[in-house]
């Protein structure tokens, strides 16, 4: 156990900073369900998938190309299907979406783990800052093409960050959805992780607004890990994580675990709309909680969808 983990300790539900996604779901029994993970060959995806199908669940896992996702899911126990879901590319995610939906079992939980960080100069998609883009458009895009497979207690899951943090006022600029002016790698990063807390918020509304059903849509800082999404840090902070790694980061196992705790945990079911750390609920910024915001940022991402479709 690291320092950190060992200061951090655990929360109400007797899990916290150190606890692994197969302890955050133990006695889960998923046989018969149906989960959908991006970005599932390597990090987080990976330890998630491994455990959802370590718990019964048969699992469709999804990568940038289908071969990677293959690979993935090769040397692991359990149901799955692989498909490709590059986030950045329309066709691909709307291909992903016809692939999932011809699956004849309701998905009982989607876990939109899958993401870029610090690009180093700035990149659009279709007029938008490509963090912002692949983060969260690509999975609003798999999210809303898929609600009507969504089982009726079904789960959205979106992995977030504390680095929403780092978005300033208004939080997001929909003056400059590009991203051109003022780019900073992590700035922009953050914005698009405050996009996936707006997201899953206004989501939240929108599922429990449809009354009857017990779907949710919660949303989580995993913690800091050493996974692939650093791979576009420059040299000198690639190094400072492989030496802070033994003592303040988290393993994908330990990163996995709240995620795969708000996707299969009975212990949170019915609770929508949530920010959770380290498997208990944390606080976002106030811009996290901006309602106002989040319906502004639907519309706009909607239009935006409508558009390239």
């Amino acid at each position: 156990m690291s320092l950190v983990a060992a200061i951090k300790g655990k929360g109400p539900n007797g899990l916290g900073f150190a606890s692994t996604a197969d302890e955050a779901t133990a006695g889960c029994d998923l046989t018969g369900q149906t989960v959908l993970v991006t970005g599932c060959n390597s990090g987080l995806g990976f330890a998630t998938i491994r455990t959802l199908a370590r718990r019964g669940a048969r699992v469709i896992a999804t990568a940038r190309t289908v071969d990677k996702a293959r690979a993935a899911c090769a040397g692991l126990e359990g149901q799955f299907l692989p498909l490709a879901c590059e986030l950045a590319d329309p066709d691909s995610v709307r291909a992903a979406v016809t692939s999932a939906r011809n699956g004849a079992a309701p998905l009982d939980a989607i876990v939109c783990n899958a993401g870029v960080m610090n690009i180093p100069t700035p990149q659009q998609r279709f007029g938008w800052e490509l963090h912002l883009f692949t983060n969260h458009v690509g999975h609003f895009m798999l999210v809303t093409g898929l609600l009507d497979r969504l089982a009726p207690a079904g789960r959205v899951v979106v992995t977030a960050s504390r680095a929403h943090r780092r978005a300033p006022p208004p939080g997001i600029d929909f003056d400059n959805l590009s991203g051109e002016r003022g780019y900073v790698p992590m700035k922009a990063y953050g914005v698009s992780k405050l996009a996936n807390i707006l997201f899953t918020r206004e989501l939240a509304r929108r599922l429990s607004a449809g009354g009857g059903a017990k779907q949710t849509a919660n949303t989580l800082h995993p913690g800091v890990i050493d996974t692939n999404i650093v791979r576009s840090l420059p040299a000198v902070a690639r190094l400072a994580f492989r030496v802070a790694a033994p003592l303040v980061l988290k393993t994908p196992a330990q990163g996995a675990a709240t995620q795969c705790y708000l996707a299969a945990s009975p212990a949170v079911a019915g609770v929508t709309g949530a920010y959770y750390a380290d498997c208990n609920p944390a606080e976002t910024t106030p811009l996290g909680r901006d309602m106002t915001l989040a319906a502004r940022l639907w519309d706009a991402t909607e239009a935006l969808v409508a558009r390239i479709a």
